[in-house]
């Protein structure tokens, strides 16, 4: 009786140990100016200053990049991507946009991936005011993160 008990239970929850698992640890969205830089320099402070300076004047802004760290274990990681989906507005209007790029394995821990929204997709989206970020194998969820406005 034991062992049947026992077996239903390895059964019952052997699918789920065995799921894909995944988490998205951070995300920086910054913007790029027209020489693709974050930052005139590898200072973080100098980087934080130059995203303020970015912020206040458009008109330096080129476009908008999302650094993703991640990761993700118990993976298929050919079908393995990371989706970024934005909300702008422009004008009295709210825009929608989408990037997708696959979630390249480079670390031991964690890895870090970047999507970059550029040229008239950029220019289109107007102010971003959310964004989410999302970890998919396949067409199943693994992980997502979202900016408070979302």
């Amino acid at each position: 009786m034991i062992l049947v008990r026992l077996f239903l239970l390895v059964t019952a929850l052997g699918p789920a140990a065995w799921a894909g698992q995944g988490k998205v640890i951070k995300v920086l969205p910054e913007y790029l100016d027209s020489q693709g830089r974050n930052s005139l320099s590898p200072s973080l402070y100098e980087r934080d200053a130059y995203q303020a300076a970015l912020r206040q004047q458009p008109k330096l802004r080129a476009a908008l990049c999302f650094a993703v760290q991640w990761r993700a274990k118990k993976v298929d990681w050919a079908k393995v991507k990371l989706r970024i989906e934005m909300r702008g507005a422009f004008g009295n209007s709210l825009r929608a946009q989408t990037l997708e790029g696959p979630a390249r394995k480079s670390g031991w821990w964690s890895n870090w991936s970047k999507l970059k929204l550029e040229g008239e997709a950029f220019r289109q989206l107007g102010e971003l005011q959310a964004w989410r970020a999302t970890l998919w194998e396949g067409d199943q969820l693994l992980a997502e993160q979202c900016s408070f406005l979302w």
